[in-house]
């Protein structure tokens, strides 16, 4: 294996990078370059005037309305600003429903002045308001082709900053995309409508508990980012993960994950040297990478960033994502963000940290030393509990993908089943509730013994944690274990804002009506545990048992991406986007059109590339190591009588697995033929699900076979086995 560090060449633009601020140790000073290429509130507040300043950040903060006369001194010390950073361009940075981010560059020159010369121009209208071209993005037929006109509106509330790469340095403004006609086209908006709509219940909530100073509720964010990394040499020489992000053939190699010795397991220094390099770059751009080390796989990989408000989240996960795959490139590696690159092999997710805090530092979701007490703390518990439970089909969709079919349900990630865990400490607490109508105490975590004494008593928490839930309370949060590598964190922190705001509203509307809001909130709590306790789940979520014990409590088990989509439509899905104005009915037809689009055409691409491979590359190379065999065969039977009865059972079995992959071949060359035949919709993608998958498995098989037993030399694609643990 080689653990070397591929230097810099003059080949290679990207591997040319800035060290500004070294330590007289050699060292990264973190604190002097965090945010430095970000216009974030210091800068704003050193370079704006004061009036400025004071009405953006009413903007920000009270959302209202920003004038053109400031957004012109506002875009002028932004490029001032970037310009001072290299930056050339600017772009409006948005999130279409691709599932990635989107930019187009304009530069800061005007046009051409009579003596030859530019000026370098931006405006407070180009700040505000782009124009990209909205027929070239998925519309779910909001918008026709000949409809080609969107708009991009600035999200004042996530900072601009200055992006540097081979294009050089980019000043990049996070934006909303909407249609002509207004409707979202993006991952944005409706997160930014979402976060209006827990804001105003959870403050409504508060004030009946007695809180009065506390201004604006935000939902506050932690996603924890899986991903591979695999040698870029190796990742050129298979078509499959170029094509489509994971292996479609691979047998396994003899040696896997199962003596759990990667797992937090010493970093290589070839990864050391990577993570090193993306933290300094994710810290520039003022995301907060905290956390870092080896995920449970072989070259499988864990970063997470310390909490931020949804959006910005959402925003920086985006250039999480973005930066792991650059900075791969530059070090000779590629990062894979697929959920299931690696069949037989743990897959990758993104755990979604969220909890609701207020502006003064108040997190909703604290429980208290003494939880059995906190009557605020359990209505909100009683709320959630309740949103989960009606709206699990909603929560299950939001982490729907291609991908992730092949990761929940499997004894690796979350089961597909929506079950909630509270820990001992909770659970305790809601079953009293339950049974007499009263908490009279909370379980303590007390002192863990070591039985060593060098070493300190530990306090041990009240709860312990299970990693098997995919909706998990882990002290003054909640844990959404479902969400996929690959997709933004929009969608699922959208529904959770969005069902969570209505359970806090229907409360509200019983509390406002009392004349004794604790008695009330008591009556609440009780009512709303005892209706939706079948959503408490504290045991092995991976086991059989549950799978038979969900389905007699009446929780859905929604195995695919298919199954899941029609959540969105339903007539309470609709009746409650529409109340809260998250969505309007025709933006959840057209994301319901287009989440089965994009799954028939995921799949599709999937089974054409196994067509290719296996037509161009896998059938050839077995021809001609069955041709070698056989060859082989004939020069000893000629040179000698002696024994060919293995090579010749060797070449028999190779002959035929080969038959078996052709007939296979021409099976999936068949259901696919017919599948682009199909009208677009759930009709399409249920085939593309039920037929083309099952016909993709059974060529895999034996060319899974034929791996094993033909001639490495001869066999045209890195192994498993090369591609995970020669990193």
């Amino acid at each position: 294996m080689n653990e070397e560090v591929p230097q810099s060449g003059a080949s290679s633009f990207f591997c040319v990078r800035e060290r500004k601020v070294i330590m007289s140790s050699g060292w990264l000073s973190v604190a002097e370059i965090f945010g430095e290429d970000v216009f974030n509130d210091a800068v704003m507040q050193e370079r704006l005037p004061k009036k400025v300043y004071k009405k953006l950040k009413q903007t920000i903060e009270e959302g209202k309305e920003l004038d053109l006369e400031t957004a012109d001194v506002i875009a002028h010390e932004m490029k001032e600003w970037a310009i001072e950073k290299g930056a050339t361009h600017y772009t409006h940075w948005f999130q279409p429903l691709t599932g990635v981010t989107a930019e187009k560059h304009d530069s800061f020159i005007s046009a051409p002045l009579p003596s030859g010369k530019v000026l370098m121009s931006f405006s407070g209208k180009e700040l505000i308001k782009g124009e990209p071209d909205a027929s070239s993005f998925p519309s779910g037929g909001l918008r026709a082709t000949f409809e080609a006109r969107g708009y991009t509106a600035w999200d004042c509330t996530s900072p601009a900053f200055v992006r540097k790469d081979a294009a050089g340095a980019i000043l990049c403004i996070p934006t909303a995309f909407c249609s002509y006609t207004g409707e979202a086209l993006d991952e944005k908006t409706p997160l930014l409508r979402s976060m209006e709509a827990i804001n105003k219940e959870s403050i409504r909530l508060l004030r009946l508990f007695g809180n009065t100073t506390s201004k604006k509720v935000t939902p506050s964010v932690g996603p924890e980012q899986e991903y591979f990394l695999v040698d870029a040499k190796k990742f050129l020489q298979r078509k499959d993960l170029i094509y489509t992000g994971r292996t479609l053939f691979g047998a396994m190699p003899p040696k896997g994950q199962e003596l759990d010795d990667h797992y937090f397991g010493t970093i290589r220094q070839r990864v050391a040297s990577y993570m090193k390099d993306v933290n300094e770059e994710l810290w520039k751009l003022g995301v907060a990478a905290k956390t870092q080390h080896n995920e449970v796989a072989p070259a499988q990989h864990e970063l997470a960033p310390i909490y931020a408000e949804a959006n910005i989240a959402v925003d920086h996960n985006q250039i999480i994502m973005k930066t792991l795959k650059k900075v791969a490139c530059e070090h000779g590696l590629k990062c894979l963000l697929h959920e299931k690159p690696f069949a037989g092999v743990n897959g990758s997710g993104k755990h979604n940290n969220w909890s609701i805090t207020t502006d003064d530092g108040i997190n909703m979701l604290d429980p208290g030393k003494t939880p059995h007490e906190n009557v605020q703390f359990l209505l909100v518990l009683a709320c959630i509990l309740k949103a989960v439970d009606v709206h699990a089909d909603l929560l299950r969709e939001s982490a729907a993908d291609p991908g992730n079919d092949h990761r929940l349900g499997a004894n690796e990630a979350p089961p597909a089943i929506i079950s909630i865990f509270l820990g001992e400490q909770l659970q305790d607490v809601v079953e009293q509730l339950l049974s007499t109508g009263e908490a009279t105490h909370s379980l303590n975590g007390g002192k863990l013994q070591t039985g060593v004494t060098t070493l300190p008593d530990l306090t041990k928490d009240a709860t312990d944690r299970n990693r098997t839930s995919p909706f998990a309370f882990t002290g003054n949060k909640f844990e959404f274990r479902m969400v996929g590598s690959q997709d933004s964190i929009s969608a699922p922190n959208v529904v959770l804002n969005t069902i969570v705001a209505e359970a806090f509203e229907e409360a509200c509307d019983e509390l406002e009506k009392a004349e004794d809001i604790n008695e009330k909130a008591h009556d609440l709590i009780k009512k709303y545990l005892t209706e939706h306790q079948r959503i408490i789940f504290n045991g092995d979520g991976y086991s059989d048992a549950w799978v038979e014990e969900a389905e007699r409590r009446g929780l859905p088990n929604i195995r695919s991406m298919v199954d899941a989509i029609p959540a969105l439509t339903t007539d309470k899905a609709i009746a409650m986007f529409e109340k809260f104005g998250v969505f309007t009915k025709a933006e959840l037809e057209s994301r319901e059109e287009i989440q089965y689009e994009i799954y028939a055409k995921e799949i599709n691409i999937e089974a054409r590339a196994m067509i290719n491979i296996t037509n161009k590359t896998l059938i050839p190379a077995v021809i001609k190591d069955i041709t070698a065999l056989a060859q082989s065969i004939n020069a000893v039977k000629a040179a000698c009588d002696c024994d060919v009865s293995v090579q010749t059972e060797l070449l028999q079995e190779s002959s035929a697995l080969l038959s078996d992959a052709k007939v296979a071949l021409a099976k999936l060359e068949e259901v696919t033929d017919k599948g682009l035949t199909m009208g677009d919709g759930a009709a399409r993608a249920a085939y593309y699900r039920d037929e083309v998958t099952t016909a993709m498995a059974e060529l895999r098989a034996p060319i899974d076979k034929l791996e094993i037993i033909v001639d490495k030399k001869v066999w045209p694609m890195p192994s498993y086995g090369d591609l995970i643990f020669e990193v």
